[in-house]
Order: C-alpha cells, then structure tokens, then sequence
C-alpha cells in the first residue's frame, strides 16, 4: 500500500478495487488529476464523480460544513456502499468536482484497506473503471484491457464480485431539516439542506 499512497499523493492515478467495485482513483484535491481521470474514461464533463474519504473531517477539508444532525445521520450509512450527495453553493471553489450541479457525492467505504489509503493519500475520487458506455471493470486484466499503459498504477485485489449496482426501487422521507432521497439497490442517498 505504501506505493500506490506515494504515487497517488504525487498526482498519479491508480486502479484500485473499491468495496463496491473497481474504480480509478486520483486526487480529489487536484483538479489535473480529476481531469485526466474524466479524459481517461470517455466521461462526460458534466457528469461529476464520486469521492472517497476516511472520515467526516476530511468532507471539511474540501471546505463543506456538516453539523452535528448531519453527522449522526451520515453516521446511519457510513462505512458502506451509500454515496451520500451534499450540497455546495454555486460559487463554491471545487466547480471541478460538482460540476454545476449543486452538490458533491461522498462514500466512507466499508473497506480497511481502502480506509487505511484514504488516511495517507486524502480525499480520492473514484469514478468506475471503465471507459464510458462499457461494463465496469471486474478484474485487473480488464481494466488493463480497456486503459492500458494510460493508467499509472493498477493494485490487484482480486476479481470485484459485488453486482449490487442496479437503480430499482425509490423512497423518499424527510429527516428533520434534510430530505433524504434513497435510491435503494444503487444506495445512493441524497441530502438536500431545506430552507
């Protein structure tokens, strides 16, 4: 692991097997990296990606407030496969990462190696491995297969057999002053502060 912290804290990027599946991982903090992941994959630029991190504390690094009725909520869903999409303001400085669309993706993985990474390195999006329109990379091979020597570190864990990726079902509930929309296959929650 201490390779693939020192070359990701270096700007490098890596394909690494998440707890959910593998993803390409880079810098949230560097919006060259971000955008050398998005031209790597194909990705839409309007189509913001989701970020990695340890711990609540690292959400405030980039700059984000979460008070104390955000935290217990989030403590409901973190570790885990649940992305949770808080809002930014329009004006907020990492445009590159929210994409004009009001709000970053955030996911504490239920993963001690990934949670170990994500303490050395910071912050790390983690869009799927796999150029935009193809099947998410399910082994190292396949990854190698679609990127090649564009990648700069490829960390083998074995094949990512989680195929819970599906958006099927939709509930919606209001949790004090957040509306909670939960996309319950795909585990994506959504937290809107109400004014």
């Amino acid at each position: 692991m201490r390779k693939l912290s020192e070359l990701l804290k270096k700007g490098k990027i890596a394909v690494v097997r998440t707890d959910t599946l593998y993803g390409i991982l880079g810098l949230a903090k560097d919006p060259h990296v971000v955008d050398r992941i998005y031209k790597i994959k194909g990705r839409d630029e309007l189509k913001p990606v989701v970020v990695l991190v340890a711990d609540c504390k690292q959400i405030e690094g980039l700059g984000l407030a979460l008070n104390d009725t955000c935290r217990t909520l989030l403590g409901e869903y973190w570790p885990g496969p649940v992305s949770v999409i808080l809002p930014v303001k329009e004006e907020f400085e990492l445009h590159y990462l929210h994409k004009g669309t009001g709000g970053i993706a955030f996911r504490i993985p239920d993963d001690e190696y990934l949670l170990e990474l994500l303490k050395e390195t910071g912050p790390l999006v983690a869009p799927s491995a796999n150029p935009q329109g193809k099947e998410p990379a399910k082994t190292i091979k396949q990854a190698m297969d679609y990127f090649g020597s564009a990648i700069d570190f490829y960390d083998d864990r074995g094949e990512c057999t989680n195929t819970n990726c599906g958006i099927k079902k939709k509930h919606m509930m209001d949790v004090m002053c957040f509306c909670i929309v939960m996309f319950v296959e795909r585990r994506v929650v959504q937290l809107l502060l109400l004014k």
